[in-house]
């Protein structure tokens, strides 16, 4: 069974950090474009970032540009999102997605995680 399993969101106070992790079972990550998304209560879900199979092409959003860095280990077959300086407005579930287009819109992807809960609040 192909599954996408993401880890590592949390409770956090303003201007904190966090690390999510994304990780595959059933296939191999490494061959395929990852991306992260999020959605908050009321709100559309948002692409954050993506990365390609190699990891040397990267895309983030202007909202988190400078904040939050995608990177990948393909040894470990693993994907993370590296989150900064984390605001209020970042709370939302964090989705990882893999797909073979390196794109903020979420229809390329062709399997997507269950999610994890980032909230970030004082």
């Amino acid at each position: 069974q192909w599954q996408l399993v993401e880890s590592g969101g949390d409770l956090v106070q303003p201007g904190g950090s966090l690390r999510l992790s994304c990780a595959a079972s059933g296939f191999t990550l490494d061959t395929y474009v990852v991306g992260w998304f999020r959605q908050a209560p009321g709100r559309e879900r948002e692409g954050v970032a993506c990365i390609s199979n190699s990891g040397r092409r990267t895309l983030h959003a202007d909202s988190v540009k400078g904040r939050f860095t995608i990177s990948r280990d393909n040894a470990k077959k693993t994907v993370a999102l590296q989150m900064n300086s984390l605001k209020p407005d970042d709370t939302g579930v964090y989705y990882c997605a893999a797909g073979y287009t390196c794109t903020l819109g979420s229809h390329v992807y062709d399997y997507w995680g269950q999610g994890t809960q980032v909230t970030v609040s004082s």
